[in-house]
């Protein structure tokens, strides 16, 4: 009996043969792994192929050394519970293509200067709260209505709206955790139909930024304690739970949830990562739940 699944999605429709997804079984088979018959989630983009009595490192090994540099992504694990109850996203460049802060810094002049400082964080370069305070001062004097001139530039992921709507349609409960800020995540919130937003305040007085933010700040430990508190309160084992993320803050919770997907991350966390998409849309981590194309709830 299998009890394990690999699930390979491609980027494009019709990117994915039925040649590749039976070698990649045949090359399973030959690893000593009991292998069942693949079965389509969605005819030439998203296969599962059923396997036993092989690590899920190694089947995803094998599987990727198969594909080369084709633009599939693979995720190997256990079949039981595979659908999740609890789903944590992080906001940005995961939810939204966007990173706000440096959206704003168009306002200032600075966006290259506070892009750079973005990227470093997010790849773990730089302690998150020290790059957050440092982003921040940087915006002191503008006027707050920057932050709703700001939101009219927020770009929704592809699969974004369908992700949530899926999984809420199945009952499940989804949240926002950002180090982003709350003037964004409601709004992302309230747009996709997510239950409840976690973020970080900006300090305003006058009118004007002041360069601060509220604390205290939501970082990577805070994200953490989120998906675990949030677990609790739904009486949900964090296997049961799904966490989202690109960022090097996203680690721990990615690190903690049941099924932990680092969504088109930096090198670093994609490294760390259990299981990471690089190539396809937020509908992937439906299809890594086993949804089948039907199922998905048409945004």
């Amino acid at each position: 009996m299998t009890d394990h699944v690999l699930t390979l999605i491609a980027a494009a429709r019709d990117g994915l043969a039925a040649e590749t997804v039976d070698a990649i079984a045949d090359a399973l088979r030959h690893l000593g792994a009991d292998v069942g018959r693949p079965d389509w989630l969605a005819p030439g983009t998203a296969c599962d192929v059923p396997f036993a009595e092989l690590n899920d490192d190694q089947a995803d090994a094998a599987a990727r050394a198969l594909l080369g540099d084709a633009p599939v992504d693979v995720l190997a694990q256990p079949t039981a519970e595979r659908r999740k109850r609890l789903l944590i996203a992080d906001m940005e460049s995961t939810l939204i293509e966007n990173e706000m802060l440096d959206e704003l810094a168009d306002y200032v002049g600075k966006r290259q200067e506070i892009a750079r400082i973005t990227a470093r964080a997010m790849n773990g370069e730089l302690d998150f709260r020290g790059a957050l305070d440092a982003r921040v001062k940087l915006l002191a004097g503008l006027g707050e209505n920057v932050l709703d001139e700001s939101a009219k530039l927020i770009r929704y992921m592809p699969g974004a709206r369908a992700l949530v709507a899926t999984m809420q349609a199945n009952g499940a409960r989804t949240a926002i955790v950002s180090g982003g800020f709350r003037c964004y995540t409601a709004l992302v919130a309230r747009e996709l139909g997510v239950d409840r937003e976690f973020g970080n305040m900006l300090e305003v007085k006058r009118g004007k930024l002041t360069g601060r933010v509220v604390p205290p700040v939501l970082g990577r430990e805070a994200k953490l304690e989120t998906l675990v508190r949030l677990a609790a309160e739904a009486s949900l084992p964090l296997a049961a739970t799904l966490a989202t993320g690109d960022g090097a803050n996203d680690l721990d919770m990615i690190g903690a949830a049941g099924l932990g997907v680092a969504f088109r991350a930096k090198p670093i966390v994609a490294g760390k990562a259990k299981w990471r998409i690089t190539y396809g849309d937020l509908t992937a981590l439906l299809y890594a739940q086993g949804y089948r194309a039907g199922e998905i709830v048409a945004a």
